[in-house]
Formats: structure tokens, C-alpha cells, sequence
């Protein structure tokens, strides 16, 4: 199985405007002749959730080699941006929401943290709750697995997949993933399925984790 990424720039609308690309993601099947191409629309900002970082790309190519696990299934991304793993997890058949912050009108509106009754209706049994990137800033880990735990309480076959590179501030997950009830079900590297040409392109190492609720 292979995965390439190639990139398309495009002008920009009026002068002073951010810089608009569009990037183009295949995935390949080589043994069941099977393929599948995704293209994203990125802006080149500061407003950095509007690109596609090798956390989405990671988590993308894990759900398309696990696509028969998704047939079917329902799926939400918390912090979608450009949303290349709920783009994926939806053309191979799950049913699929995507979600972002308040100032993102494009999706369904989740603040981490914050509960009224859209979020009350995000919960579903068996559902695969997807992130990609979203352990990135420490202070907001707590709002984050709260939303996670949130979703997943008292639903025993949900599961939160998220896949993220390993920084200083990730030693502290452990202790809030313990005091929100949730524990890791799987540990992978991005090594370990990631086909080597994707892999090259990886400046850092990308983890990929399961993660349960206690209860």
C-alpha cells in the first residue's frame, strides 16, 4: 500500500489575501487493486489549522488500510481543519461529522470543554471519535480529554483514535488520561504501517493511540 502527496499552488484572490493551495492525496491498495484520491484546500496562514500536517496524513492512510473497520461505522473529528481523516473515513463508508471551533462555520461547531445540546447529540454508541494533531498545546490537553471523555462515558465500543507527535509537554497525557478515566488501548508508531515512501517524508516520528473510557 502506498500513499502520495503532491501540491497545487493557487493564486491569490486579491491582493494582501493568505495563499490558497490545494493538496492531493493518493492512497493505494496494491494487493486488492484498490485506490482512493483526496484533495484538500489549504491557506498558507498563520491560522495554522488550515493545513494539512503529517499527524492527518499519519491517521488518514491508517484509517484507509483499516477501511473495512470503518464500513458502516459513525465518525466524528474533533478539530477537523482541513479534514483529510473524516474526508477519508467517509469515501470509504463511514458516516461521518466533522467538527472545529466556533469560528469555523464550515463544520459542526464543538468548543473542547463546553457542553450544550449539539454536543449532548455527538454522543452515539460505536462510534470512532478521530484527531490528528490535537495534543498539541498543553493547556489545552484537559478541555480536550474532557470532551473525549464526554463522548466516550458509557459507551464501551466508542473509541477516541488520535494520532500526534511526541513532545515535552506530552508527558503530562499520562496523569490527565488517568484522572478523566481514560485508558490506551493501542500504541503505534507511524513506522510500523506507514508505507516507506510516506515515511521519508516524515521529519518527526507521529504516534498513532486507541483510547477507551474506564467506564
Amino acid at each position: 500500500m502506498a500513499e502520495k502527496t503532491t501540491k497545487k499552488t493557487m493564486k491569490r484572490e486579491r491582493e494582501g489575501s493568505p495563499m490558497r493551495t490545494v493538496s492531493l492525496h493518493h492512497f493505494h491498495d496494491t494487493e486488492n487493486s484498490q485506490s482512493l484520491d483526496v484533495s484538500c484546500s489549504e491557506v498558507m496562514q498563520e491560522e495554522y489549522g488550515l493545513y494539512v500536517w503529517p499527524c492527518s496524513v499519519v491517521l488518514a492512510e491508517y484509517i484507509w488500510q483499516n477501511r473495512q473497520r470503518f464500513v458502516g461505522s459513525r465518525v466524528i473529528e474533533l478539530g477537523a481543519g482541513t479534514a483529510l481523516p473524516g474526508v477519508v473515513a467517509a469515501k470509504v463508508g463511514a458516516s461521518v461529522v466533522l467538527t472545529d471551533r466556533e469560528d469555523q462555520p464550515q463544520m459542526q461547531r464543538l468548543t473542547w470543554g463546553q457542553w450544550n445540546d449539539k454536543a449532548f447529540a455527538l454522543r452515539h454508541p460505536g462510534q470512532v471519535v478521530l484527531g490528528a494533531d490535537v495534543l498539541y498545546a498543553s493547556k489545552d490537553f484537559d478541555d480536550l480529554l474532557a470532551t473525549v471523555k464526554f463522548l466516550l462515558l458509557g459507551m464501551p465500543d466508542s473509541v477516541f483514535i488520535t494520532t500526534y507527535q511526541p513532545r515535552s509537554g506530552h508527558r503530562s497525557i499520562e496523569y490527565l488520561m488517568a484522572k478523566w478515566g481514560l485508558q490506551c488501548t493501542q500504541l503505534l508508531d507511524a513506522a510500523d504501517f506507514l508505507p516507506a515512501s510516506k515515511l521519508s517524508a516524515l521529519s518527526n516520528s507521529v504516534e498513532l493511540v486507541e483510547v477507551k473510557s474506564h467506564n
